[in-house]
């Protein structure tokens, strides 16, 4: 194996560490949130969703950031690059949710775990268009300054 395919592996390795732990963070957060907003109104879900995101969101960029990519770019233009890429998870997340939300609940026998099981199949979408996001713009080589 190559020194650049060692890098190259070595790196995707980190990046799926991060993000499973950001996953399960991520999801806890938000099974959390929406637990406490159970009661404030039949759209809780959807601030759960958006306020477990912006968590979320923070938490993956310092670990991408200091432990995947290992950049010195500019904090605050990498972070506008991160948020485009999650702000467009969340948004993709967000309209996902409403849709998923009632088909799931005239189809589970327990309705109230709709929005547990549709915020799961959200996360996985997510992790799928973050990973090519993230490689190809957050912290793509040439924009950010390595380590």
């Amino acid at each position: 194996m190559s020194s650049n395919d060692r890098k190259s592996f070595f790196e995707v390795l980190r990046y799926l560490l991060v993000g499973g732990f950001n996953t399960l963070f991520g999801y806890g957060i938000f099974a959390l949130l929406n637990w406490l907003f159970t009661g404030m109104g039949r759209y809780s879900y959807i601030y759960a969703t958006l306020l477990a995101s912006l968590i979320a969101l923070t938490v993956a960029f310092l670990g991408y950031k200091w432990f995947v990519f290992r950049t010195h770019g500019n904090y605050l233009a990498e972070w506008i690059r991160c948020l485009g890429v999650y702000g467009s998870t969340v948004l993709i997340s967000l309209a996902g949710m409403p849709i998923l939300v009632p088909l799931l609940q005239s189809a589970l026998s327990h309705p109230e775990r709709a929005s547990y099981i549709a915020g799961a199949i959200m996360t996985a979408v997510s992790i799928i268009f973050g990973f090519f996001g993230h490689k190809n713009v957050s912290f793509r080589e040439g924009w950010s300054v390595k380590k």
